[in-house]
């Protein structure tokens, strides 16, 4: 188990159909339309990228993670993480959160990553992940050190993220 995915040249992050659905689906039923909410997207890396095969949202490890109206991971809730990681041989390859209006990261969300290791991948969802979600409105980021991002996200993001099947185990 590690603590995030390794990092590849070009991130490449992939989700199946059904999986990417139902993440969308309780991420805005988890919002309530009224604070932000996310998830620790768990599965495996190698050199064809990060599979996602398991979803843990924040407010399973840490139920205060929204009680500021933006999400806020409180230490202790990293400690289960990585006990779920280790118990399912998983790392974490994403995380994703929604927020109320664009899918922009915020100073806080440059400043503090979820997982703070070089190659980190974050994906921001905009409009409380309302329907439809549309994949080229996605705020999507590498995470490069030093509070330092790279954006994947506008007209290239389907370079760096599958939710059609393409790509990825099924």
């Amino acid at each position: 188990m590690t603590m995030g995915a390794a990092v590849s040249h070009e991130p490449l992050l992939k989700i199946n159909p059904a999986m990417w659905r139902t993440l969308l689906e309780e991420l805005h039923h988890r919002t309530g339309e009224v604070h932000e909410s996310g998830a620790f997207l768990l599965g495996c890396a190698d050199a064809a990228g990060r599979t996602v095969t398991k979803v843990l949202y924040y407010d399973e490890l840490d139920p205060h993670a929204y009680r500021t109206g933006v999400v806020v991971m409180h230490a202790a809730s990293f400690g289960p993480l990585w006990d779920i990681c280790r118990a399912n041989n998983l790392s974490v390859v994403a995380d994703i959160h929604v927020h109320p209006k664009g899918a922009w990261q915020s100073r806080a969300d440059r400043e503090n990553p979820m997982i703070a290791k070089r190659g980190h991948l974050a994906l921001i969802v905009p409009w409380f992940a309302r329907p439809p979600v549309l994949i080229e409105e996605l705020g999507f980021f590498e995470y490069r050190g030093a509070h330092k991002w790279r954006d994947l996200g506008g007209p290239e993001i389907a370079r760096h993220l599958r939710t059609d099947g393409t790509g990825s185990k099924e």
